[in-house]
């Protein structure tokens, strides 16, 4: 790559930084009724838009699948009516959600007279980078909108020409709210040193929200020169313990495994207690007919259709109808072997010991636990915020599905009446 073309892109963000900087302070002080217009706008703008989104989103299919994509890539990549609409509905769904800027979160009254209210605030310019997914690019640009932030969106190069689409169907609705269009931008390019400067533009981006596979997540936590959102991979397990009812489990694990095998909420990893293997896992082989099963010796020796797991099994996140089978003595190993390769997204156990399922939802050390539920569960709209920018792993400000108030932080609004502090 050529130094004009570097000094090309580095301007292109740092524009698209000072617009969304602007566009920010116009935000932080619309009302609730502007944004919420907005949204509901842009919702009807998708539906109406729905044949050029497909026909885009086509392009965008033809293209990685001529690239010899795998086929879980290529769902989270394709666009349906169905999966617009339901786009539309996430997009109404946070328009009818309390607006989170400027709740009083706490109120001190001093010894002095002073009145001090924590009230939350919008961030400011928020980057969201995400891979494949052109529903990201909704979903994130309205819960920026709605929390009165900014967003500047780099999506995967591959879901470049859906995203367009999605972009413009927002400034619709921007427009129609008196809101500045600047409000969500697009990085419109393809060119991978964009996201470099994006993490690098501190002047005018205060947090970077990655959404994507190891990769990308490990390449923003290595790179960037802003704040960070980290959001790690699924790699989440369930826990079938010695008490679990084994229908219910069938159940949940196959739906928490394949109902979508392409999304982050996706069971990756079944740990399953020695005392229930050999009478589970036939029924699980036989349940899960689509679905290579890996296992450990143990698990192989229950059934000779599960096939050999190797070490790298137990830390990936496949994407895919494959499913690793880790056979353990009881709580306490499987407590271990989740605490060492889980990613802390979600990891749930199943069991109709409650005292059980307290130690366990207690000592996994994931931003989301569950007891006898899907993991598939793990998600911002199934949480009631409407939608999710995505799962924050890390431990700082946000954790687990991030929707409108973890994308709001606070100030503190003190009222005096002429004191002086001796």
């Amino acid at each position: 790559m050529s130094n004009s073309k570097k000094i090309d892109i580095e301007s292109m963000i740092k524009n698209l930084g000072k617009q969304a900087k602007s566009a920010a302070k116009v935000l932080a002080s619309a009302t609730t009724e502007q944004k919420n217009q907005a949204l509901t706008v842009a919702a009807d703008a998708l539906r109406q838009n729905t044949p050029a989104l497909l026909e885009a989103n086509a392009l965008d299919v033809l293209s990685v699948m001529q690239a010899g994509k795998a086929e879980s890539f290529i769902d989270r990549l394709k666009l349906t009516p169905d999966r617009i609409e339901a786009m539309a509905v996430a997009l109404e769904d946070i328009a009818k959600l309390p607006d989170p800027v400027g709740r009083s979160l706490a109120q001190f009254d001093r010894p002095n007279g002073l009145k001090i209210t924590r009230v939350s605030t919008p961030i400011g310019v928020i980057g969201m980078i995400y891979e494949s997914r052109p529903n990201v690019g909704a979903d994130a640009g309205a819960l920026c909108l709605k929390s009165g932030n900014s967003v500047i969106l780099r999506g995967g190069s591959e879901s470049l020409n859906s995203t367009r689409i999605i972009v413009e169907c927002m400034a619709t609705g921007l427009c129609a709210a008196n809101l500045p269009a600047t409000c969500i931008q697009l990085i419109d390019t393809d060119d991978r040193s964009a996201v470099a400067a994006l993490l690098r533009c501190a002047e005018y981006v205060d947090l970077v929200i990655p959404r994507g596979g190891r990769g990308l997540v490990e390449l923003v936590r290595n790179e960037a020169q802003v704040p960070t959102l980290l959001h790690l991979d699924g790699n989440n397990h369930i826990y079938i313990d010695k008490d679990a009812d084994l229908a219910k489990a069938l159940s949940i694990v196959n739906n928490a495994k394949l109902r979508r095998t392409g999304v982050c909420g996706a069971t990756e990893s079944l740990v399953l207690d020695q005392a229930i293997a050999a009478e589970f896992l036939p029924q699980l082989v036989d349940a899960l007919k689509d679905c290579e099963i890996r296992g450990d010796q143990t698990a192989q020796n229950c059934d000779e259709r599960i096939i050999a797991a190797n070490d790298a099994d137990w830390d990936t996140e496949y994407l895919d109808a494959i499913l690793s089978v880790k056979v353990v003595s009881g709580l306490e190993e499987a407590l271990d072997f989740i605490d060492e390769h889980s990613s802390k997204h979600t990891d749930a156990i199943i069991t109709e010991n409650t005292e059980t399922a307290e130690i366990f939802m207690r000592a996994v050390d994931s931003a989301v636990v569950m007891h006898n539920a899907s993991t598939q569960f793990s998600d911002g709209g199934e949480f009631g915020m409407g939608a999710e920018i995505g799962i924050a792993t890390g431990k700082i400000h946000a954790r687990g599905p991030v929707g409108l108030e973890q994308l709001t932080i606070f100030k503190y609004r003190v009222a005096g009446q002429g004191q002086i502090r001796p």
